[in-house]
């Protein structure tokens, strides 16, 4: 076995010994954190979440998502360069917000109707922070007062980067690697049947059968994100017994924790760090976001390094307006 393997094995045991004496010390506290993870699974999750991942399968399963986007695809299009089902995935992952627009691409990839190039790209920007979450929980507990700035900041980010991964960086790409090929008059690989990727296209479902399997599916989907925002609240115990550790840190280490629970404890006193994480999400919206991809190939670590990355422009920007 590598050395690296031992070491994270060793570290991973300690952790988990860690976490049981500190459980089994402070039985109270365990219970309050599990309490507020599943308060904030069943208060917030489920009733916004839920019924996306419902409606959203059935037109997947129905095979009606290219004719959802019919007024708005020749746009985004023409922005991104997207397929039918691409500029759906661009829709529905910017109004639904973590982790639908994950389980969006994973079931379209899956189902064999959006290629891989094309999953990976609509992955790394249509994956973010819903406006309804937005609007109605992170707006009221920082006391925003002129939300539109902040708004477009983390929305007017994600759309820019995506037009930066369609259509800048394959510009480059093209002028580093000439071609015989004419490509202007090469096929366009969102146009034709996106049948790249690794799966099959499904047979489209009756409504009754696409009804009841996207049920099941959603309600498997929303339990494990259930078991994740209890896991990882849960981890907040980590400095139970540290009674000095300075608040704003403690904080900070929520909001990279889970973002939500990270709001409620620090409130306006993290203002701009909120601001600046809301992108990147917190470890258990990437790991919301694994599960949502894990029957595919899609990288994890990938989507990790371009939220990174969205996360630090994000910084950039709050700086400037500081300074």
């Amino acid at each position: 076995m590598p050395k690296t393997d031992k070491l994270n094995r060793f570290l991973f045991t300690a952790l988990s010994l860690y976490l049981i004496v500190l459980m089994l010390r402070h039985p109270a506290l365990s219970l309050e954190y599990a309490s507020t993870g599943l308060n904030l699974w069943l208060t917030k999750m489920v009733p916004t979440l839920l019924p996306f991942m419902i409606l959203s399968g059935i037109m997947i399963r129905m095979d009606l998502t290219e004719s959802f986007v019919t007024l708005l695809h020749p746009l985004l299009h023409r922005l991104y360069g997207t397929s039918k089902n691409g500029s759906y995935t661009v829709i529905m992952g910017f109004l639904c917000g973590f982790p639908m627009g994950a389980r969006i691409v994973g079931e379209l990839y899956e189902s064999g109707r959006l290629s891989r190039e094309e999953s990976s790209k609509l992955l790394y920007f249509c994956n973010n922070i819903g406006p309804i979450y937005f609007l109605s929980y992170v707006v009221p507990v920082l006391a925003i007062e002129r939300p539109l700035l902040p708004f477009l900041i983390m929305y007017g980010i994600p759309m820019l980067y995506g037009l930066v991964l369609f259509r800048v960086l394959p510009l480059f790409r093209r002028r580093s690697t000439p071609s015989h090929t004419n490509l202007l008059n090469a096929p366009n690989i969102s146009d034709t049947a996106n049948t790249s990727g690794t799966y099959k296209k499904t047979v489209r479902m009756p409504l009754l059968s696409a009804i009841d399997t996207s049920v099941i599916s959603g309600l498997i989907g929303i339990a494990k994100l259930g078991g994740y925002m209890v896991f990882f609240n849960l981890l907040n115990i980590v400095f139970a017994p540290f009674h000095n550790v300075n608040s704003n840190l403690l904080g900070l280490y929520r909001c990279i924790l889970e973002i939500t629970s990270g709001i409620d404890y620090s409130g306006h006193s993290l203002y701009y760090a909120i601001l600046i994480l809301l992108p990147f999400g917190g470890f258990s919206c990437i790991a919301q976001t694994y599960s949502m991809i894990s029957r595919t190939d899609l990288s994890v670590r990938t989507y990790v390094f371009h939220k990174i990355i969205q996360t630090a422009l994000t910084a950039l920007c709050y700086f400037a307006l500081i300074l």
